[in-house]
């Protein structure tokens, strides 16, 4: 197949999710400041001082280029080789694929899926048994597995110790899920030292798999549920082909839509939207909308051409793609030619100035993946001379556009003291964005757990959880969100303490989990810490930072009006008529209302009770409405039919 224009093409919307740049770079010598994007948080400012950077220069080249050798060769590794005992081979099944774990680990994945759709527990047993096994013989990822089992507490008695002993084994074995059990361990222990060297290795696999030009789609994780509720129109674009969208999508690209082959052939490529990865459909969409003149499906052959993934290597098609694509006025293909130019793949020589004017010419139309290779060129002086502290500017302006392999780039320059001040706690925190989307995992077995209870298919140490072991897994799951920054996670973590849900009641510690929604603008958090300063349980008794945090929570959410309103009444009453009855009637409501709210469920709420109190209540406005109408209206003194208004209030004679 050839790149080609058969048509006038256009630039219609894509799919690509576009990141604004939010702070940019102002100049060398003013502060660097940085948005660390977060997908699932609300994002924070770094702001690295001068005196950072000058710690931190370097330029005696006392570093191996090796270690910063981001124009590596472009070889396309599989899904196994960059992270192997993945699951994904039992999704989506492949006989010719290579698997690095044993048949038997598969087999007891397998009936632990299976074991789980039935709420089968002699066959969960009998699949963690030969998890087990397999583990026993040295399996790294059925270790990891074991790691998972003893650590929740799923058909084996719960061990941290032995879990910890499972993950550190397959840790070592190149496990990627247990990496990040321990680097995630070790973080929270503040053992930067170990957490960033695990970090690092697991940010590395994620950067190869990025594109040349631009980003790789993130598969976006699907929450299932927005606070307490469903979240089914998530649900519903993650059907795959069923989804109605996707069906509306393929119809249009069907007609003959450029832009609609373009989307078919993106979800196809890497599996988006509940689909699976299909990379000869890929391929068929993607040059039907090239046929139709569509300049990201031009680029985008152009990189799978050049990386060979899913198609033979082809470094001419690849460069007559990208040709096509810039032309076209895409300026992110200016980037995979550059990257042609600087290893001299598909043109006749290596040509670093070529390479450097393509990379500027795409930094200089605010395409990040630009600044980024800028910033690679003048880290490692190819074609130009060396200055990191420019390519700590370039790779500065990229992450503030989020650009993740600058973020990795960062990162490298934080843990090896090149640039940049060493700082192996910034480190880690660059690195980790490896670890993004699993908040949502958490968050969403947390919900299933509190959601469905008994009908969870929960598997606890000996069968189905007990209500015991189910809330403590939800309550494990929901913490360990909160600490990635989902609000609703601390909320209810902070209700489970403040309630004493599952839980000794502990005011204190409610008051640390609302402080932590708190601090992601969450109104009700706000509005919970307000109460207990007002009425001093787990936070000093504080009218006035009562109502500091009673403002807040109507600030950040016009819908609390009214439980504000009636708060900031409640704590006048409290200022101006202390030691007063009045007070003593505020502190009595809540053990009150509980009593009210039974009784009216019981009584009031019971069959034959609430039929007769209707008829009541409508004979007792009945009464009222005719007695108000005599009172408002007098009879016309001949008889008439109508009624007249009172003109003036009645004179009564004595």
């Amino acid at each position: 197949m050839k790149c080609h224009l058969d048509a006038y093409g256009y630039v219609a919307d894509g799919y690509w999710m576009s990141v604004h740049k939010l702070l940019s770079y102002h100049s060398l010598s003013s502060s660097y400041s940085l948005y660390i994007h977060r997908l699932h948080a609300r994002p924070f400012v770094l702001v690295l001082s001068n005196d950072d950077l000058k710690r931190g220069f370097d330029d005696t080249g006392a570093y191996e280029s090796s270690d910063f050798d981001e124009f590596r060769e472009s070889e396309s590794k599989s899904e196994e080789e960059l992270d192997p005992g993945s699951w994904r081979p039992i999704f989506e099944p492949n006989d010719s694929a290579a698997h690095t774990a044993s048949p038997q680990y598969y087999s007891g994945l397998r009936k632990i899926l299976s074991a789980a759709s039935e709420g089968n527990t002699r066959l969960m047993e009998e699949a963690v048994s030969e998890i087990d096994s397999s583990a026993s013989s040295g399996d790294p990822h059925a270790q990891s597995v074991m790691g998972f089992v003893y650590g929740i507490g799923m058909m084996r008695e719960t061990s941290r110790s032995k879990s910890i002993l499972y993950h550190h084994f397959a840790a070592e074995g190149g496990n990627m899920e247990s990496k990040m059990a321990l680097a995630f361990r070790y973080l929270r222990q503040n053992m930067h030292d170990k957490a960033v060297q695990l970090y690092a290795e697991l940010a590395e696999t994620a950067v190869n798999s990025f594109l040349i030009s631009k980003d790789s789609p993130m598969v976006e994780p699907v929450r299932i549920h927005i606070g307490t509720e469903e979240n089914k129109d998530g649900l519903r674009k993650s059907r795959g082909e069923d989804d109605e969208d996707y069906q509306i999508l393929e119809y249009q690209a069907q007609k003959g839509n450029a832009a609609a082959m373009y989307n078919m052939g993106l979800f196809y490529y890497f599996g988006l939207r509940g689909l699976k990865r299909d990379h000869a459909k890929a391929l068929y969409w993607f040059s039907k909308a090239v046929e139709k003149g569509e300049a990201r499906s031009m680029e985008l052959l152009g990189e799978i051409y050049a990386r060979g993934a899913g198609v033979e290597r082809n470094y001419e098609k690849a460069l007559e793609c990208l040709t096509l694509a810039a032309k076209q006025g895409l300026y992110s293909a200016f980037n995979g030619l550059g990257y042609l130019y600087v290893k001299g793949y598909g043109v006749d020589n290596r040509n670093y100035t070529k390479a450097r004017k393509y990379f500027e010419k795409a930094a200089d139309n605010e395409d990040p993946s630009g600044h980024y290779n800028l910033g690679v060129l003048y880290l490692k002086g190819i074609g130009v001379k060396r200055d990191v502290r420019l390519a700590t500017k370039y790779f500065f302006v990229a992450a503030n556009a989020g650009q993740p392999k600058a973020f990795y780039q960062l990162a490298k320059m934080f843990h090896s003291g090149v640039g940049l001040t060493r700082n192996l706690e910034m480190a880690t925190t660059f690195y980790k964005t490896s670890e993004l989307g699993y908040e949502v995992a958490q968050s969403n077995a947390a919900w299933i757990l509190d959601k469905y209870g008994e009908r969870s298919m929960c598997m606890g140490v000996s069968g189905f959880c007990s209500d015991k072991e189910r809330h403590d897994r939800a309550h494990s799951l929901w913490w360990r969100a909160s600490e990635q920054g989902n609000e609703h996670a601390a909320l209810l973590i902070g209700d489970a303490y403040y309630y004493g849900r599952g839980t000794e009641r502990d005011f204190v510690r409610a008051a640390e989990a609302y402080m932590y929604a708190k601090s992601q603008s969450n109104a009700q958090a706000m509005f919970n810490l307000g109460y207990m300063h007002e009425h001093g349980e787990g936070l000093p008794f504080d009218l006035h930072l009562a109502k500091r945090y009673y403002d807040q929570a109507l600030q950040s959410d016009g819908t609390a009006k009214l439980p504000v309103t009636l708060a900031l009444a409640s704590l006048w009453v409290r200022k101006n008529y202390a030691d007063t009855a009045m007070v003593k009637v505020l502190d009595s409501l809540p053990e009150v209302y509980p009593k009210v709210e039974e009784w009216v469920e019981n009584v009031v709420l019971e069959e034959g009770n609430a039929t007769i109190l209707t008829l009541f209540l409508c004979l007792m406005t009945v009464l009222y409405l005719r007695g108000r109408q005599r009172r408002q209206v007098v009879l016309d003194p001949l008889g008439a039919d109508v009624a007249q208004p009172l003109a003036e209030p009645l004179a009564f004679h004595q």
